[in-house]
């Protein structure tokens, strides 16, 4: 989803070539070096990632090599050619206890995948050459699954709707954070960045908003604690990422989560979406 996101904005002004597994496994290090020697990239865009939070926890090891092992092997190709790195990382490297977490802020992730994705910021942190950590958050965008599609399905389906009211977020539109990264590579900014769409909502206010875009009643859709809905991974009950490098480095202001929302159920009520 993010990868695809990316792929389309930067090819609008650069030349770009995306990579995924049928082209080489990037788990495997000299894969990884051989593809970036015959590539020879000004610069590298890391958006491979595990993302099953529940299933890490039973798949450790593939999640590890997905989000420890492949920066790792990344910082090193990147290393050896002499190009740039941007890592996409996550909200879940840190514990939820608070109201908000900066670039600096300690790690201290709940899960396992949580964990897998510190390691991986704790590779890319060990570059010699120049690197950038974008954390994210609550992604959604133009994709076979996310949050806002799952919604809008079971409302289709369902009379009625149960989701939690006791997490908070950053809903972040895989168009918007392409923009960020962007900015971010052609600006030659270092660091870590915290990019999402402007705003912080809870689950079930972010599924109620999506049930008046659709101009569905938002009564349809009730909150209920996370306790109802047990997983197999801890998740922060607040992952909101305060964003002040970002601003530092002069990136323009993000628009609001609503404005991303409503300009997605637009491309899907369109059927301009590759993945409706």
């Amino acid at each position: 989803m993010l990868g695809r996101a990316m792929l389309a904005r930067f090819g609008r002004g650069h030349m770009v070539e995306g990579v995924d597994l049928d082209q080489g496994d990037l788990g495997d290090a000299v894969v990884c070096r051989t593809l970036l020697e015959d590539a020879r990239p000004g610069w590298v865009v890391n958006c491979a990632a595990w993302t099953a939070v529940d299933a890490a926890e039973e798949k450790r090891d593939e999640a590890m090599t997905a989000n420890a092992v492949i920066p790792g092997n990344l910082v090193a190709a990147c290393d050896a050619i002499g190009c740039g790195l941007t890592h996409i990382s996550t909200d879940y490297v840190f514990d939820g206890k608070g109201a908000g977490f900066a670039e600096d802020s300690p790690r201290a992730p709940l899960s396992h995948y949580g964990r897998t994705k510190a390691v991986g910021e704790e590779a890319v942190e060990a570059m010699a050459g120049p690197w950038q950590i974008v954390r994210t958050s609550w992604l959604f965008g133009d994709g076979p699954v996310n949050f806002v599609k799952t919604i809008v399905r079971l409302l289709e389906q369902r009379p009625s709707l149960k989701v939690v009211d006791d997490q908070t977020g950053c809903p972040t539109y895989t168009e918007d954070l392409a923009a960020v990264v962007e900015f971010l590579v052609t600006s030659g900014s270092r660091g870590i960045f915290h990019a999402t769409n402007a705003g912080s909502c809870t689950w079930y206010e972010f599924a109620r908003a999506i049930a008046e875009g659709l101009g569905r009643d938002p009564r349809l859709i009730s909150p209920c604690p996370s306790s109802e809905y047990p997983t197999a991974a801890v998740r922060p009950a607040c992952s909101v990422l305060l964003s002040r490098q970002l601003e530092e480095a002069g990136c323009p202001p993000r628009p609001s989560w609503q404005d991303a929302l409503a300009r997605y159920l637009t491309l899907l009520a369109s059927g301009r979406a590759r993945f409706p």
